[in-house]
C-alpha cells in the first residue's frame, strides 16, 4: 500500500533516455606542436614570472587562450602593444613573418619562438627555394597567421599564394621553368592533392618537398574522420571556428557524406536540436581543442541520452617536440 501511495506521490517515473552511441576518433585533440607551444607559454610564466606576453593566440582554441590568461599570459595583437623591459614576448605556433623577430630585437625585447618545428619546415623550404632562384607558390588560405608568416619569410614578389584550383589557370608567372610549391600545414589532404596535381600539369618541372608539408596530425585526424563520419548519423568537431585543421575536419565528414556535421567550442555552444533523432555520433576534436572539452560534450550528451562510448583509432601518435633550447631546464638554470 505505501508503495502504491509512494509512486502516486512521486508522479509517473521519468520515461528512459533513448540510447545513443559515441564513436570517438583517434587520433584527436592536441598535436605535439600544440602541446610544445602551450608548454612554451607555462615554462616562461614559471621562469620569468608573469605577466608574458603572446603576440597572437598561441594556438587558436578560446579555451586555452583563457586558461593561460588566468595563469599572467597577456595576448596582444602585434608587438608594439608590448612595453619595453624584461618581460618575454612569444610567438604563437602558427610562425612569424621575419620582420616580428628583427623589430622585437632592435627594440632589445626578450623574444621565444613557439612556431611548430613543422611550420618551421616549411619556413626552410621556401628559403632555400629562394637561395636557388626559384619563384614559390604557397598553397594555403588567405589572411590565416600561418599563411602570413610563411609569406614573410621571402622578399615581397618572390612567394605567390595559391588557395584554389581554379587560381591555378589565371598563374603566369615570369619563369615557368623555375617553380617550387609549398602548403601551409593545417589543410584538406585532399583538396591539397587536387591543387598540387593542377600545379603540376601546368608548370610540369615545378618542384616539391621532399616530404609532405601537410603535418602528420592534420593527416592523421582527417583519416580518422573519414573512417568514422559514414558510420554515423552525426559527427562534432570539438574546434574553434579560426582553427583552420578543425574546419578541414568538418569539411571532410561532410565530403563523406555525414548527413548532420557542427564544429563547436563546447558543450554549452550545442544546437540540441539538431541532435534530437540521432543514435550514433561521431567526435573528435582539431589538434589545438584540450580533451577536457571532448570529455565535456559526451557529458552533456549523457544528460540527455544512454550514452555507450567507443573509440575507433585509425594510428598512433607519439611525436615530442623539444622545448625552445632557452626554456629547457639546463639552459635556464
Amino acid at each position: 500500500m505505501s508503495a502504491s501511495v509512494n509512486q502516486t506521490d512521486a508522479g509517473a517515473a521519468a520515461p528512459a533516455k533513448p540510447p545513443l552511441e559515441i564513436l570517438l576518433c583517434a587520433p584527436r585533440g592536441f598535436c605535439a606542436g600544440v602541446v610544445r607551444a602551450i608548454d612554451v607559454v607555462e615554462r616562461a610564466l614559471a621562469l620569468y614570472g608573469p605577466p608574458v606576453y603572446v603576440r597572437h593566440e598561441i594556438v587558436h582554441n578560446k579555451y586555452v587562450v583563457e586558461s593561460l590568461k588566468r595563469k599572467g599570459a597577456v595576448f596582444v595583437a602585434e608587438l608594439d602593444e608590448v612595453p619595453d623591459g624584461k618581460a618575454p614576448v612569444i610567438f604563437s605556433a602558427h610562425g612569424v613573418a621575419k620582420t616580428v623577430p628583427q623589430n622585437a630585437v632592435a627594440r632589445g625585447l626578450t623574444t621565444i619562438d613557439a612556431t611548430c618545428p613543422l611550420v618551421t619546415k616549411v619556413h626552410r623550404e621556401a628559403e632555400i627555394h629562394h637561395k636557388r632562384g626559384r619563384h614559390v607558390l604557397l598553397v594555403g588560405h588567405s589572411g590565416h597567421p600561418e599563411v602570413v608568416g610563411t609569406m614573410g619569410q621571402l622578399p615581397k614578389g618572390s612567394i605567390t599564394l595559391v588557395e584554389d584550383v581554379e587560381q591555378i589557370e589565371a598563374l603566369e608567372p615570369e619563369n615557368r621553368d623555375n617553380l617550387a610549391w609549398v602548403t601551409q600545414t593545417t589543410l584538406s589532404v585532399d583538396d591539397t592533392r587536387h591543387v598540387v596535381e593542377a600545379l603540376k600539369r601546368k608548370f610540369p618541372t615545378i618542384v616539391g618537398p621532399h616530404k609532405d608539408d601537410i603535418c602528420y596530425a592534420t593527416t592523421n585526424r582527417q583519416e580518422a574522420v573519414k573512417q568514422v563520419a559514414p558510420l554515423v548519423d552525426a559527427l562534432i568537431v570539438v574546434g574553434s571556428s579560426n582553427s583552420s585543421n578543425s574546419q578541414r575536419l568538418r569539411e571532410v565528414a561532410e565530403r563523406v557524406g555525414c548527413p548532420i556535421t557542427r564544429l563547436v567550442n563546447r558543450a554549452e555552444d550545442v544546437d540540441w536540436e539538431a541532435f534530437s533523432n540521432i543514435r550514433r555520433l561521431g567526435l573528435t576534436a582539431g589538434a589545438s581543442a584540450p580533451e577536457v572539452l571532448v570529455e565535456e560534450i559526451i557529458d552533456a550528451f549523457a544528460t540527455r541520452y544512454e550514452v555507450t562510448v567507443d573509440t575507433v583509432s585509425t594510428t598512433t601518435e607519439d611525436m615530442v617536440f623539444p622545448l625552445p633550447r632557452e626554456l629547457r631546464s639546463e639552459a635556464a638554470e
